[in-house]
């Protein structure tokens, strides 16, 4: 599967004092090895965690406030072996200085080079999202967002859930509680069998896949992460690392995006 995320939600333009706030977990083989968040000898303006075999990343953000997260499109008939690391995508535009506009007509252009993909990225003052199974780039407009291994928004069970769940906690833009969040995403219950998907990979996979949280003997989720940028400019990242035993430990960073003048512009919720 690679370094990339199987759940995304996000909270984008409105809450009053926090134009960005993105919940995520990582599934993904437990043998498959990977650094956790932390700023990239390579890169130092990156946070991000990274997987160790493609070099790549699923989740990150720069010291000057660019942001992009990645999930595959669960597509098992048309997979290509030996295709690109989608995780290079993420870490090829955090470490770059495209804007994403030009960033993202870049990759339409080798779209089918890749297994399908989601991405977001940008800044909070712009957001685009681009899938290459739809070769089409779409602006992102304030509101609350699901991604997981479909499109934007497809209304599987597990994503319906999580952001019924993360819509009400902040509904009322009070108080946000990574916490809280970090609790939507350790979510382990499962659906009925009548309202799984059909991605191809069989009813028992389907219902493995189905819950929030995915905890196998050999793939499972890796990682939960909350990240939250505030209109100053101020970054809360943190990342939430399962082993095995499903044994956890988190690690935080703060740090204060360098253009937050340029980049974190105040928008109004559309209706």
């Amino acid at each position: 599967m690679g370094s990339v995320m199987c759940l995304v939600l996000f909270a984008y333009q409105i809450h009053p004092e926090f134009p960005l706030i993105l919940a995520a977990n990582r599934d993904e083989f437990y043998a498959r090895p990977a650094r956790p968040l932390s700023y990239w000898k390579d890169a130092p303006h990156v946070l991000a965690g990274r997987d160790l075999q493609g070099k790549g990343t699923w989740l990150g953000v720069t010291l000057s406030g660019k942001i992009a997260a990645l999930t595959n499109y669960r597509d098992p008939a048309s997979r290509m072996v030996g295709a690109p690391s989608r995780g290079a995508l993420v870490a090829d535009f955090l470490k770059g200085v495209d804007t994403v506009e030009s960033y993202f007509y870049s990759i339409a252009g080798k779209k089918d080079r890749y297994n399908g993909f989601n991405l977001i990225a940008g800044h909070v003052g712009r957001l685009l999202y681009y899938a290459n199974q739809r070769g089409e780039v779409r602006e992102i407009a304030p509101g609350f967002y699901g991604l997981s291994n479909h499109l934007l928004d497809t209304p599987w069970p597990k994503l319906q859930k999580a952001k019924a769940r993360f819509k009400d906690l902040l509904r009322d833009g009070g108080q946000v509680d990574p916490d809280r969040i970090f609790k939507i995403l350790a979510d382990r219950t499962r659906p009925p069998d009548s309202l799984l998907p059909d991605t191809g990979v069989g009813k028992r996979r389907e219902r493995f896949l189905s819950s929030i949280f995915i905890a196998g003997r050999r793939y499972g989720t890796r990682n939960s992460s909350v990240l939250c940028i505030k209109h100053t400019g101020k970054v809360t990242f943190s990342e939430r690392n399962f082993d095995l035993r499903g044994q956890a430990r988190t690690r935080t960073f703060v740090f204060t995006s360098r253009n937050a003048g340029s980049q974190l512009l105040p928008a109004q919720p559309t209706a």
